[in-house]
């Protein structure tokens, strides 16, 4: 049996066509025919996704043929950058989709702001959609009037919006990122948490504690701080079940520790299955990795397998997967358009491949070869 190659990464390019208005947020990004080559980003593997707003966080999903992306909007609010993530202030969403991939972008404009959730102060961060009951839904972390992150839903009768939020933030629910499985049986759960500036370390006790760590627990050999999973109701509004933790193993069968800061997680939880296994894929954070781990079942517990995507430019990483007309493809993004502005983040698209054994070929984000 000849099997095909699989290593070269394709670079996918695209256009865009934006039927919104950007409410005057980001009139600083620069277009593609004016902006500076910056050094690091000459050998990209992919395009920006948009390019007339800033993007990040890519939630992308397979919705009635097409492949819709939900991203967070970043934009600059003039917020010094520190540690806890002041400086992502971002205040809507905008929603994006594509018939094909190298296709023309559709821009559908604003899905949801800060100002029509009512429990809700400031930063909407990276959410996540889903389809179920002939409704589509986003998911999606901000802080409430006291300062604290928790995850609110918003149903609409279209995957492009625009949502209507519920009146209370989902019952038990605390941090950041969510991101949400449907498996092959109809059941959906939901993956969520952050560490840093997305409080789950603060919330090690069960309770939320307001002078928590401000990083990880600071026990470097102890068991490393997990992401959580619960199963979701069938109204897709409220957990099913207490959150659990999402364990990631060593190859020995042991927990990962707090210390192993290239491995363990930190935020950016996704969920994909393939051939039969589940992979749980997530940030580390502060080393800037991609990684995945696998398991038997949507709870785990996990194995670490390695990397998928290397250090982009910028300081976060975050990404989704999904197959689309027989191909798989990982959404992430860098920060190309602002010349290296963290806080300043464009949405891209690569192809994925896996080898025969099921693992994931790691993805070098400027691997391209120099002409």
């Amino acid at each position: 049996m000849i099997i095909r190659a699989i290593f070269a990464v394709a670079v996918i390019g695209f256009s865009s066509c934006s039927q919104g208005q950007d409410r005057g947020a980001n009139t600083n990004v620069k277009s593609k025919s004016t902006q500076k080559q910056s050094p690091g980003f000459e050998n990209s593997i992919s395009e920006p996704l948009v390019s007339q707003r800033y993007s990040a966080d890519p939630s992308a999903h397979v919705f009635d043929g097409k492949i819709f992306v939900y991203p967070s909007h970043d934009y600059d609010a003039g917020v010094p950058e520190n540690d806890n993530g002041d400086h992502f202030a971002m205040n809507d969403y905008y929603i994006y989709s594509m018939d094909s991939v190298g296709g023309k972008v559709t821009d559908h404009g604003v899905a949801l702001k800060v100002s029509d959730i009512p429990w809700a102060s400031k930063q909407l961060w990276a959410p996540d959609a889903a389809f179920k009951n002939g409704k589509y839904y986003l998911y999606f972390p901000v802080r409430d009037k006291e300062g604290v992150f928790r995850i609110g839903a918003a149903v609409s009768n279209k995957p492009q919006g625009p949502f209507q939020p519920q009146p209370e933030p989902m019952k038990n629910s605390f941090s950041i990122d969510p991101a949400v499985f449907t498996d092959n049986d109809g059941q959906s759960y939901m993956y969520f948490g952050g560490i840093w500036g997305g409080q789950l370390q603060k919330w090690a006790t069960g309770e939320f504690n307001p002078k928590g760590s401000a990083t990880d627990l600071e026990k470097d050999d102890q068991p490393a701080l997990s992401a959580k999973v619960a199963k979701l109701g069938g109204n897709m509004l409220e957990f099913a079940e207490k959150p659990k933790d999402v364990v990631i193993l060593d190859e020995a069968g042991n927990p990962l520790k707090g210390g192993d800061h290239d491995r363990r997680f930190f935020e950016a939880s996704w969920m994909h299955k393939y051939n039969g296994k589940y992979y749980f894929s997530y940030s580390t954070g502060d080393t800037h990795n991609i990684c995945y781990a696998i398991g038997d079942n949507p709870y785990g517990p996990f194995t670490y397998q390695g990397v998928i995507l290397k250090p982009v430019i910028g300081w976060t990483s975050h990404h989704s997967i999904l197959e689309f007309k027989n191909k798989w493809y990982l959404f992430y993004h860098d920060t190309e358009l602002s010349e290296g502005k963290t806080h300043l983040r464009n949405v891209k698209v690569t192809e994925l491949n896996y080898a025969p054994d099921g693992k994931i070929i790691t993805i070098d984000p400027y691997g391209k070869a120099a002409l």
